[in-house]
């Protein structure tokens, strides 16, 4: 199967090297993305929004469907999963399933979150900034091995709404690797999302797995994450 693997904020395609390696051996071609704008000054970033990182992803699909000539997973982790929803709506038919990485579908009309701009890009705010259950299965090697793979994103990427117009995303099939929460959890969790507890259960076959991670399993443990996918990919 090809597998379009597309980062959360601050990294880029390289973010994705071990667990790429796990899913080639497993037989799938795999197309790690960068978004765009990504490291980038203000100046040749500041119009860049989350639509502009939408329409990356799609013509990546569009390359792989048009080259290989069968649907594909698409893969996003945290705000990657923002991205691969938008793709799931613009070409439901293309795409075979969603995966999310410890991250929920939005709905439509939602950002990811908010940061610090800093010279009008937002860079990383280092691994202090996240709560514990977030990063405490990064080590300091690892923290001080990863922290120099990340960049700043473009400004208005974090908090741009992103718009979903047609329903087709529902009938993608979507399996949720979550860090901490089994599928109870999280529906409990959902209950006080509003919008986003409305758009989990619009999805016509959804599933709900534990990673038993923080929020970076591609660093923590690639290799269980690449399981995970590779599992998902397969499922019928």
């Amino acid at each position: 199967m090809d597998i379009i693997l597309i980062p959360g904020l601050w990294l880029d395609a390289s973010s994705w090297s071990d667990v790429t390696s796990d899913l080639e051996r497993a037989g799938h071609a795999v197309h790690p993305l960068t978004m765009p704008g990504v490291g980038e000054p203000a100046d040749q970033s500041s119009e860049i929004g989350i639509s502009d990182w939408v329409e990356a992803a799609v013509a990546a699909v569009d390359a792989v469907v048009d080259t290989a000539g069968g649907p594909v997973v698409v893969v996003g982790h945290s705000g990657g999963g923002n991205v691969a929803w938008g793709v799931a709506d613009a070409r439901p038919d293309a795409v075979s399933r969603v995966v999310f990485v410890d991250t929920v579908p939005p709905p439509s009309g939602m950002g990811i979150s908010e940061f610090e701009v800093v010279d009008g890009v937002i860079p990383f705010p280092g691994w202090n900034h996240f709560p514990a259950e977030d990063v405490d299965d990064l080590d300091e090697a690892t923290r001080a091995r990863t922290a120099p793979l990340t960049a700043s994103v473009p400004a208005r990427v974090p908090t741009d709404p992103i718009e979903l117009a047609s329903g087709g995303r529902h009938r993608v099939p979507v399996t949720m690797l979550m860090g901490g929460f089994d599928q109870e959890t999280l529906e409990s969790e959902l209950a006080d999302w509003g919008p986003y507890a409305d758009e989990f259960r619009a999805i016509d076959d959804v599933e709900v797995v534990r990673i038993g991670s923080g929020h970076w399993p591609q660093f923590s443990v690639p290799s269980r994450l690449a399981t995970l996918i590779d599992a998902a990919v397969v499922r019928r």
